[in-house]
């Protein structure tokens, strides 16, 4: 069965010089995908004007939530127990959205509920195709 989720929710993008700014971002998850997550966010808070989805693991966003996780593209941290900072780190720069953890907590709560940690798996022909490629027999 494919199930997809998706949750609205507010963020705030911090500045450099420090200012917040509300912008609409959709917190997403599939089983088609069910070791990632997805944050999407309209184009009309972009630098180029089109929607951005930025891909990153479930589990990234569960260790984020405890404590700093990451160190490529993503990286999650707490902001005292109410909040929580993503940082998006491209060629353009740097950034970073604050988001409610409880808006987190929850998304991810709802994603264990379509597929449980550890449960997940990437697929027969995925699964197939890698046996094959490590010298195995399918």
């Amino acid at each position: 069965m494919h199930v997809t989720l998706e949750q609205p929710t507010g963020a705030r993008l911090i500045t450099d010089a420090g200012q917040e700014i509300a912008i609409p971002a959709t917190l997403r998850y599939t089983a088609g995908d069910p070791l990632a997550v997805h944050i999407d966010f309209p184009s009309h808070v972009t630098l180029d004007g089109e929607a951005v989805t930025w891909t990153f693991a479930r589990v990234l966003l569960g260790e984020g939530l405890r404590a700093p996780a990451g160190l490529g593209t993503v990286r999650i941290r707490p902001c005292g127990a109410s909040h929580t900072y993503v940082e998006f780190h491209a060629s353009e720069g740097v950034a970073m959205i604050r988001f409610a953890a409880s808006d987190l907590y929850r998304f991810l709560a709802r994603t264990y509920t379509v597929i449980a940690p550890g449960e997940e798996t990437l697929g027969a022909e995925l699964d197939q195709g890698l046996v094959t490629l490590f010298g195995g027999r399918v």
